[in-house]
Protein backbone atom coordinates (compact mmCIF):
# COMPACT_ATOMS: atom_id res chain seq x y z
CA UNK A 1 0.00 0.00 0.00
CA UNK A 2 1.25 3.06 -1.15
CA UNK A 3 1.41 6.25 1.43
CA UNK A 4 -1.42 9.27 0.76
CA UNK A 5 0.43 12.11 -0.30
CA UNK A 6 0.48 15.37 2.00
CA UNK A 7 -2.85 17.40 1.53
CA UNK A 8 -0.94 20.40 0.93
CA UNK A 9 0.75 19.34 -1.77
CA UNK A 10 -0.52 20.64 -5.06
CA UNK A 11 -1.17 18.97 -8.37
CA UNK A 12 0.31 20.64 -11.02
CA UNK A 13 -0.21 20.31 -14.52
CA UNK A 14 3.17 20.94 -16.63
CA UNK A 15 1.70 21.99 -20.63
CA UNK A 16 3.82 23.37 -23.01
CA UNK A 17 6.47 24.66 -21.08
CA UNK A 18 4.01 26.57 -18.51
CA UNK A 19 2.60 25.08 -15.22
CA UNK A 20 -0.87 25.18 -14.48
CA UNK A 21 -2.77 24.42 -11.19
CA UNK A 22 -5.13 21.47 -11.80
CA UNK A 23 -7.24 22.18 -7.95
CA UNK A 24 -7.95 25.72 -9.58
CA UNK A 25 -9.15 24.71 -12.92
CA UNK A 26 -12.37 24.06 -14.53
CA UNK A 27 -14.30 20.99 -14.69
CA UNK A 28 -13.74 20.93 -18.41
CA UNK A 29 -10.47 21.43 -18.40
CA UNK A 30 -9.70 18.89 -16.19
CA UNK A 31 -11.94 16.21 -18.26
CA UNK A 32 -9.06 17.90 -21.17
CA UNK A 33 -6.32 16.68 -19.25
CA UNK A 34 -7.47 13.46 -18.10
CA UNK A 35 -8.14 13.04 -21.37
CA UNK A 36 -4.95 14.21 -22.99
CA UNK A 37 -3.69 11.42 -20.42
CA UNK A 38 -5.46 8.82 -21.58
CA UNK A 39 -4.47 8.97 -24.77
CA UNK A 40 -0.69 9.13 -23.61
CA UNK A 41 -1.29 6.05 -21.75
CA UNK A 42 -2.71 4.11 -24.64
CA UNK A 43 -0.41 5.22 -27.28
CA UNK A 44 2.55 4.19 -24.82
CA UNK A 45 0.88 0.63 -24.41
CA UNK A 46 0.72 0.37 -28.51
CA UNK A 47 4.18 1.10 -29.21
CA UNK A 48 4.93 -1.29 -26.42
CA UNK A 49 2.73 -3.78 -28.64
CA UNK A 50 4.06 -2.56 -31.89
CA UNK A 51 7.79 -3.45 -30.51
CA UNK A 52 6.80 -7.00 -28.83
CA UNK A 53 5.50 -7.47 -32.49
CA UNK A 54 8.12 -6.91 -34.52
CA UNK A 55 10.50 -8.91 -32.09
CA UNK A 56 8.16 -11.53 -32.70
CA UNK A 57 8.90 -10.93 -36.49
CA UNK A 58 12.63 -11.03 -36.24
CA UNK A 59 12.39 -14.23 -34.44
CA UNK A 60 9.91 -15.76 -37.18
CA UNK A 61 12.21 -14.58 -39.75
CA UNK A 62 15.66 -15.96 -38.26
CA UNK A 63 13.72 -19.17 -37.82
CA UNK A 64 12.49 -19.03 -41.10
CA UNK A 65 16.18 -18.35 -42.99
CA UNK A 66 17.52 -21.28 -40.62
CA UNK A 67 15.34 -23.63 -41.73
CA UNK A 68 15.56 -22.47 -45.71
CA UNK A 69 19.13 -23.53 -45.50
CA UNK A 70 18.48 -27.15 -46.51
CA UNK A 71 15.71 -26.33 -49.06
CA UNK A 72 16.62 -25.48 -52.56
CA UNK A 73 15.72 -22.44 -53.99
CA UNK A 74 13.03 -22.22 -56.96
CA UNK A 75 14.96 -21.44 -60.35
CA UNK A 76 13.51 -18.62 -62.73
Amino acid sequence: MSPTPPKDRRAVLNFEGKRYSLNEMPDELKRLVRGLQTAESQLKHAQDQLRVVAVGRQVLASQLKRKLIDVTPCED
